[in-house]
């Protein structure tokens, strides 16, 4: 076998290694290293973690601890067959230690090394925390009803709406999709929401469940990235008529029992079932609301007419026998007193 001479040592050796023996070879040689001290940064409110200058959601601090150690660990360039465990350490809130314990194979030799980092945490708040905390918004949803006053319960399951989309939205990953502010008004209430785009889908859905419609406003509000930024008021009308109203429509009185896309009432003489646009019903005439009902004596019912007693000036009044109508002289029955004369209710 040839030998050589180590040019360092001056020991015979088999094989130079970078121009030296093995045994000088291995003296200087470092299988693994790490720089003692690393940081990541951690929002305080939701736990996102900043990443190469975005911030994602949904990881552990543990996990992105022990990926920006193993992204920094350096493993000699030489190494064959390597095997690596890693051992974290939550020191406390604020800190992790990671150890890492390397096998490599170095020019045909088994090496072992063992390496440790401090992972410090950084605590800031995210893009989206910050700007919920400044009460940022890009979209005004203003709740109002058409040609009424808009009800309590309407407001209540518009904001049911409001906040099931925003969640749902948040989950598919539009961070804006918050509520910075509401405001409960007598004509009815005004919702800021974080991002037009969540506003749109926000309007959309209310129309969906409740039906009405929608216009869209935008207004310059500033310039970022040499771009014009625009906050957009969004006018929601619901429907001009709701569930209980009576209304008078080409000469019949229609119960509405649904007010949503599509108005669905009944007709309060034959009981036939009225399946209308908003477009048709915004011709009919507002007789009142099953709430407004007040009670009256029902005096007789002969064959297709009855006979009932105004409430007011305890005149007998013969109308149509309405399809619900039933029972004896004497019983008292929800009526509307209107402008057309007087409806008995179901």
């Amino acid at each position: 076998m040839h030998e050589v001479i180590c040019p360092k040592c001056g020991k015979n050796a088999d094989k130079l290694y970078n121009n030296v023996c093995d045994e000088c070879f291995f003296k200087t040689f470092t299988l693994a290293q790490i720089a003692p001290v690393m940081h990541i940064t951690v929002c305080p409110k939701c736990d996102a973690i900043l990443e190469r200058g975005r911030w994602i959601d949904g990881k552990q601090i543990e996990d992105t601890a022990i990926e920006t150690a193993e992204k920094e660990l350096f493993i000699h360039e030489l190494a064959e067959n390597i095997e690596l465990n890693v051992e974290p350490v939550k020191v406390s809130p604020y800190i992790y230690r990671i150890k890492f314990y390397i096998s490599a194979d170095i020019n045909g030799m088994p090496v072992e090394d063992e390496v440790e980092t401090e992972i410090r945490i950084e605590r800031n708040a995210c893009d989206t925390c910050s700007r919920i905390s400044a009460g940022y918004f890009e979209g005004i949803l203003q709740l109002r009803a058409a040609g009424r006053k808009i009800s309590e319960e309407e407001k209540k399951k518009a904001g049911s709406v409001i906040y099931s989309n925003l969640d749902r939205l948040q989950k598919k990953g539009d961070k804006l999709a918050f509520l910075s502010n509401s405001l409960d008004l007598k004509e009815g209430s005004d919702f800021y929401i974080g991002s037009t785009h969540a506003t749109r889908n926000v309007c959309k859905a209310i129309v969906s469940e409740m039906g009405g419609s929608f216009t869209e406003s935008p207004t310059l509000f500033g310039m970022k990235d040499g771009k014009n930024i625009y906050r957009v008021t969004f006018s929601m009308r619901l429907p001009q008529y709701r569930k209980g109203d009576v209304v008078n429509l080409n000469g019949k009185n229609i119960q509405i029992k649904i007010s949503e896309k599509v108005v669905k009432g009944i007709d309060l003489v034959t009981g036939d079932r009225e399946l209308m646009t908003h477009d048709e019903i915004s011709e009919a005439k507002f007789l009142g609301n099953e709430r407004d009902s007040v009670k009256a004596v029902l005096v007789a019912i002969e064959d297709d007419t009855a006979m009932i007693l105004d409430p007011e000036t305890y005149q007998t009044i013969t109308i149509k026998k309405p399809y619900f109508l039933s029972g004896q002289g004497g019983s008292e029955i929800p009526v509307l007193k209107t402008e057309v004369g007087i409806i008995p209710l179901p």
